[in-house]
């Protein structure tokens, strides 16, 4: 994130606040929205222009500073491997250097394209050719039009997701850092599977700085973590404690107003993950999400929580543990350092590079196969001389958690291996990205891996690494700072890809970073299928068309759309190729019924037909009129309106007029897709306005709403 303050807390201050060490809580506190609304297409919206060029800026770390942890040997360190990890493999060219490092390397896979963000930027790119179809853009610009500090600040520590249940992307960065408190999470969920289409919009608000925040998409909601710290009047930063928080998903995926519910740790605990949802198959009915997290002052533990969320009764909710899980000995990467976490070396400078050893790597992937679940999650450790990656998988989290498996990665061959990233296919297969540098080498982008067969790989072990792409320069001048993270995700199609993202260095230098996309698979994962056919097939009718909609297809590629004039066919063929799930037949003779099915299509054939939908075309009328149009200043910086919504179907659009008299003239403010909120945020204080609001459909406008009148505070 482009704004943040290095915390250097004294030893001696820690040990004095970590004495209380809570079992876990009942009831969460509620946190309402500060706002939310509906953004028209992000295509289609005003984009903040990436900085380049500006002055550069490191992001400083927030770091807890606790008693050294050393000189403990490793009894499940791999110094050895067996044949090339057995896996075919692509890449592509990520997001590059833009004034701000490190670049916080996040991405995400959906059903046709795969979302980039880095620090202060994001884009957008196709699955099939790895070709980028929208951005680089600043990631605020997912805010545009909404008003306050997601719009006007550009924080970072951003989040990409995608909710593979929904078919929806969940976008997440912070704001308004600089000037905080407040401090924003500001969070935004796609209203199809597009990540250029439109989102429901939402600001939460803070009064400890959230920093490091992360997501994991789970049934009941979008769980989060972030490392709170209190802004003192000097402008310092103390470190309160680690805060578990869960959205809600049903409400922002309907784009309704919500609320979260969080629970506070105390600063004995340090950068918890939540757990992030992967595969077709939920977790068993009512199951809590997970969070774990090293168990920090230093002894060979994981932390893990249960955080059951009662969305009707926040008083029942619970966040029970600290479960302790002993795991095999270790020291955390770099702990013997005399620049504390900072050890790693690069070719050619004696600069080295910052571990982030004291905190798990995100993410903490969950599966359910049905006869188990499992968990898989990664951390930084010695190993001999240089640096490995240690890893895990954590059986039956829903009963008594076990670790089931458990290896540090760390061939001896003078490498040190850090920032990575885990997760597991449906296969069980595992997938282990993350970044490698020495002495010799500069700092590259390898994977590893290991099939679920334990006559092939034995438990704990991993195959030899693959390069990714190995970079041709170093970081330099004290710029030590590396990550703060990579992320690794399922492709949701097929449930095998592996999809990874992390940065290397083109050349020598300090804010030259770039990144790279990889995708990769095992050829343990199992025969393609064709897809399942579509559901849900819904027909609306309009103004000699009719537009479609419908459920996403597991293992899809893309969608067919057939249309008959009698009920049961025979069908002809209309629309083909389409990577969205819906679809408008225009040209239509009015008064006409047409009936439609829809056939899902990969690489191996095509579905059977989905459901029959029919709708008959009609000449549209003019829309009514919105009504209830309320009005309340609600900041210095924005009024905001609400109505309801006009009765007429077929509405696409509405306008929001605005005059400074009673009774007009009205001035066109907004043109919006159909929704019933605004926030005006050019106002001016203590200055009355005055407002209408239309309805738009095929036919034309609506006369007005009802007038409404606020005051800017």
């Amino acid at each position: 994130m482009p704004s943040k303050w290095m915390i250097r807390v004294p030893e001696t201050f820690l040990l004095a606040v970590c004495l209380a060490v809570p079992s876990g809580q009942s009831g969460a506190r509620v946190i309402n929205e500060a706002n939310h609304d509906q953004s028209p297409a992000l295509v289609g919206m005003s984009a903040s222009p990436v900085q380049d060029g500006r002055e550069p800026r490191q992001i400083p770390l927030h770091q807890f500073i606790h008693p050294a942890h050393r000189g403990l040997s490793d009894p499940v360190v791999q110094t050895l491997t067996g044949a090339l990890v057995s896996t075919t493999s692509t890449s592509t060219t990520g997001l590059g250097a833009n004034g701000v490092a490190p670049p916080d390397t996040n991405g995400a896979t959906g059903a046709t394209q795969y979302v980039l963000w880095v620090n202060a930027e994001f884009a957008v790119y196709d699955k099939t050719t790895g070709a980028k179809v929208y951005g680089p853009v600043a990631g605020n610009s997912l805010w545009s039009g909404f008003g306050g500090p997601c719009e006007s600040t550009n924080d970072g520590d951003p989040i990409a997701q995608y909710d593979k249940a929904a078919n929806r992307w969940v976008m997440s960065q912070l704001a308004n850092v600089s000037y905080g408190p407040p401090f924003y999470q500001c969070v935004a969920v796609s209203t199809t599977s597009d990540a250029t289409g439109s989102y429901n919009r939402y600001a939460f608000s803070f009064s400890n700085l959230n920093d490091y925040p992360k997501f994991g998409v789970w049934p009941d909601g979008y769980y989060f973590s972030a490392n709170m710290f209190q802004r003192q009047s000097s402008g310092a930063f103390n470190f309160v404690g680690p805060q578990a928080c869960a959205f809600d998903r049903n409400a922002m995926l309907a784009g309704n107003k919500a609320t979260a519910q969080c629970v506070q740790l105390s600063n004995f605990y340090f950068s918890l993950l939540p757990s992030d949802l992967d595969g077709a198959t939920a977790p068993p009915a009512g199951s809590p999400n997970y969070y774990m997290s090293l168990q920090l002052p230093g002894s060979n533990t994981l932390d893990f929580w249960k955080f059951h969320v009662d969305w009707t009764t926040p008083a029942n909710s619970t966040f029970t543990g600290p479960t302790a899980l002993t795991v095999a000995g270790f020291t955390e990467g770099c702990d013997g350092s005399p620049n504390g976490l900072t050890c790693i070396p690069q070719r050619g400078t004696s600069q080295q590079l910052d571990s982030l050893s004291d905190r798990l790597m995100y993410r903490l992937a969950y599966r359910n196969f049905g006869g188990h679940e499992a968990l898989v999650v990664n951390h930084s450790v010695d190993a001999g001389s240089a640096v490995g990656v240690r890893w895990y998988e954590i059986r039956s989290p829903g009963g008594t958690p076990v670790i089931y498996q458990q290896g540090t990665y760390a061939p001896a061959d003078g490498n040190y291996r850090w920032m990575g990233s885990i997760a597991m296919d449906k296969a069980g297969d595992i997938a282990l990205g993350y970044s490698v540098s020495s002495g010799n080498t500069y700092p590259a982008i390898r994977y590893t891996g290991r099939v679920a067969d334990t006559s092939v790989d034995p438990l704990g072990t991993m195959e030899a690494e693959v390069s990714i792409l190995e970079g041709t320069g170093s970081q330099t001048n004290s710029l030590s700072r590396w990550g703060d993270y990579t992320s690794i995700s399922l492709d949701p199609v097929d449930d095998c890809t592996f999809w990874y993202v992390n940065e290397y260095l083109p050349s020598s230098g300090t804010f030259n970073w770039s990144t790279q996309i990889a995708w990769f698979k095992f050829s343990s994962c199992g025969t393609p299928t064709a897809p399942a056919a579509p559901t849900g097939l819904v027909a609306k009718p309009g103004n000699a068309q009719v537009g479609l909609t419908w459920s996403a297809s597991s293992g899809a590629a893309s969608y067919n759309v057939l249309r008959a004039s009698v009920s049961g066919g025979p069908y002809t063929q209309i629309a083909t190729a389409l990577t969205t799930t819906s679809f408008t037949n225009t040209g239509l003779t009015n008064g006409q019924a047409c009936y439609y099915v829809v056939d899902a299509v990969n690489s191996v054939g095509t579905s059977p037909h989905s459901n029959q939908a029919s709708a008959t075309p009609q000449a549209a009328a003019l829309p009514a009129a919105p009504t209830g149009l309320a009005a309340s200043s609600v900041a210095r910086w924005k009024i905001s309106l609400r109505w309801t919504q006009s009765t007429s179907s077929g509405v696409t659009q509405n306008k929001v007029y605005r005059s400074t008299t009673s009774g007009g003239p009205y001035t066109l403010l907004a043109t919006l897709s159909a929704t019933t909120a605004y926030s005006d945020t050019n106002v001016s204080s203590g200055r009355a306005y005055y407002y209408v609001v239309t309805a738009v459909n095929s036919a034309g406008q609506s006369g007005f709403s009802n007038q409404v009148s606020a005051t800017a505070k």
